[in-house]
């Protein structure tokens, strides 16, 4: 995430003379990454990259407290200069009433405060200017305070109405399934049970916690009387919230992220400050402080040589033990052995010994560690994982080649793309966080990606102005499928897949060619029993009793489900076939030095005689016969092509005549 703060604003909590040119340059190098500073009037504006793991730098007085650190190291002027902030006092004779309840400790710690005589109007002009340069627009001075506060220290904040809250009571629950809230936007959510709100008491939703506030308790131009709210979250909750709805707030942001609860009472003070002198707010009630089980110290023990060894250079005891301390990092124990208090704003984050030493290494500077590459190592790859490499590089090169397209899909379905191509009732394994309901399942098949990229692609030709060859889709895919064990990783299986929106004649040829480029040895194209195909127009190649793929036309009823315009073509191969049976050359087979005679012959065709059957008769009957090709088939009747030759002698044209004589008495009379 990035946050953008101004210059003048991080010299609230800085002591230095860095120029804003200075702060970028060492800061990026030791810590957050300053992407820009800008020039604004009399100030300056950084736009700063914050990791994921460092949110206690999501703030000014997170920056301040870096910089303090790095700026030093580099032999410049620099000191952190912490918040005060006093607690507030009653100032009304007549408390106001607020109940705050926790029963399940939803979250780690939840502060409030109610103030009365409010003043509702703009903010002070520095105010604004600050916010605005951080990117959050100005709305009034009660919500630019919350904002205000959230930027300064890291800890977001929420104001309610307290007339608005007729009940004075805030009750932390999970929201019942099904229940609506109405957000500050005036957009309308459908929660889960999963999802916690604040309730008023009455079963109205005022807040989802963390994330925004709801239309029914936010201040107004009326106001006159507000509840000052932060609370600290379960971190997953609100990062499963968000994203579940897509809500994508800075305080969500935050909040997802673990900020340290201890900062909510300073974060509290200080914005009780801050509406006292920009609103005229008196603290009404006490302050509420539910913190039912406070962060207890974390400790860790390391030793010198062990921080040494793993940054690689010998850095002097006394420069790693200021550095830490300079990182708030209470030492404990000196000597080899160190035993550290880890500080509450980093127990998020820094958990074991390692962590240590890439604090060390990174303000001690990167830079200054010497360029020791590692020699290169040759890693030999299994037999199985190099013939997976050549044969996939070979077979795409050659599909390629026959002019079709490569496609790249997710290895994940949607459950309406299963019932679409009949595959509901087979098991399939399923993504628990899915980040999209399109992405859910595993697949079994290929063939459900390879229908919606023909789908997908189908729409985007001009069928009245492209001419007729243009309008073929020709695609594959090589990926993998995923098949459930019970109590057992699934079954990883490659395929290859080849769609088309031509004929089964097309599809057909190009199997065969497949077949031929991999120097197949006697391999079997019969019918098949696909479910997804269309039984009069589907084939199986088999080597022996081996199943080496399934093609053919997909079904009318799921051209319909899938809404294509034309009909589909498809082939699956098992890849693990494709390596096992293909050859690097092919047979040898010696030239014939005698002359070959070439017959044509056209014949009605028999549906009940498949090409297949006539194949093995032919070259039964006839000893001459050395190949057979099919030609063409139009109106019911099939052409094909007899060669003739014998390895002994010339035969006469007259001799391969009777020979198909011969083939057509016993075939086709």
């Amino acid at each position: 995430m990035n946050i953008k703060i101004t210059h003048n604003w991080l010299l609230e909590y800085l002591d230095t003379e860095a120029t804003p040119e200075q702060i970028q340059k060492y800061l990026s190098l030791c810590g957050p990454s300053v992407e820009s500073v800008v020039k604004n009037g009399d100030d300056y504006i950084y736009d700063i990259e914050i990791t994921s793991n460092r949110i206690d730098t999501a703030s000014v007085i997170g920056i301040a407290r870096e910089a303090a650190v790095i700026l030093k190291r580099f032999g410049i002027k620099s000191s952190f200069k912490p918040l005060q902030v006093k607690e507030p006092v009653i100032e009304s004779e007549k408390p106001m009433p607020l109940v705050v309840t926790d029963k399940s400790k939803l979250c780690k710690r939840i502060m409030a405060v109610v103030m009365d005589n409010i003043t509702t109007g703009n903010s002070p002009q520095f105010i604004k200017d600050r916010l605005e340069a951080a990117g959050i627009r100005s709305l009034n001075n009660l919500v630019d305070i919350t904002n205000y506060v959230m930027t300064e220290t890291g800890q977001p904040t929420h104001v309610f109405d307290y007339d608005r809250i007729k009940t004075n009571k805030f009750i932390i629950r999970n929201a019942k399934e099904k229940e609506l809230i109405v957000t500050l936007d005036e957009k309308k959510y459908i929660l889960s049970s999963q999802d916690v709100i604040i309730d008023d008491g009455t079963g109205r939703v005022i807040d989802l916690p963390g994330i925004m506030g709801t239309a029914n308790s936010v201040v107004t131009s009326d106001t006159k009387r507000i509840i000052f709210f932060l609370e600290t979250n379960n971190a997953t909750t609100i990062r499963r919230s968000s994203m579940r709805y897509g809500i994508r707030t800075v305080a969500a942001t935050i909040n997802e992220k673990n900020p340290d609860p201890l900062i909510a009472k300073t974060a509290l003070f200080r914005g009780v400050e801050l509406f006292k002198k920009y609103s005229g707010a008196k603290v009404a009630g006490g302050i509420i402080d539910i913190f039912p089980d406070p962060e207890k110290p974390v400790f860790i023990t390391t030793t010198i040589d062990f921080i040494i060894k793993r940054i690689g250079i010998d850095i002097p005891e006394k420069q790693i033990t200021d550095i830490l301390k300079d990182l708030n990092f209470k030492v404990l124990e000196t000597g080899n052995k160190l035993k550290l208090q880890i500080p509450s704003f980093r127990q998020a984050d820094v958990t074991i010994a390692e962590d240590l030493v890439e604090e060390i290494a990174r303000i001690y500077g990167y830079f200054n560690l010497p360029n020791r590459l590692q020699p290169m190592a040759y890693v030999k790859r299994s037999k199985e994982m190099e013939l997976l490499f050549v044969y996939q590089n070979k077979i795409k090169l050659f599909l390629k080649h026959l002019g079709l397209h490569e496609v790249i899909n997710y290895s994940m379905i949607s459950k309406e793309m299963m019932e679409n191509n009949g595959l509901t009732d087979i098991p399939h394994l399923t993504l628990q966080n899915s980040i999209s309901e399109d992405i859910k399942y595993l697949r079994t098949d290929l063939m459900p990606s390879l229908i919606k990229n023909i789908k997908e692609n189908e729409g985007k030709i001009s069928y009245n102005t492209v001419p007729d060859e243009s309008r073929n889709l020709r695609m594959f895919e090589i990926g993998k499928t995923y098949i459930p064990r019970v109590n057992d990783l699934p079954i990883e299986e490659y395929k290859v897949g080849i769609i088309t929106n031509t004929d089964f004649a097309d599809m057909k040829g190009i199997c065969d060619a497949l077949m031929s480029e991999l120097h197949f040895p006697d391999y079997e194209i019969s019918r098949g029993g696909h479910p997804l195909l269309n039984p009069s127009n589907l084939g199986e190649i088999r080597v022996g009793k081996e199943l080496v793929a399934e093609f053919g036309q997909l079904k009318a009823e799921y051209k319909i489900k899938n809404k294509l315009k034309n009909d589909a073509y498809l082939a699956i191969f098992d890849f693990s076939k494709l390596i096992k049976y293909s050859r690097d050359i092919a047979d040898y087979k010696p030239i014939n030095p005698y002359a070959t005679i070439k017959l044509d012959l056209t014949v009605e065709a028999n549906p009940g005689n498949p090409y297949r059957n006539i194949k093995k008769t032919v070259y039964r009957l006839s000893k001459l016969l050395a190949d057979l090709q099919f030609l063409g088939a139009y109106q019911n009747k099939i052409s094909l092509r007899f060669f003739f030759s014998s390895k002994e002698r010339n035969i006469t044209e007259e001799e391969a005549k009777e020979e198909l004589e011969k083939i057509k008495k016993n075939i086709w009379s």
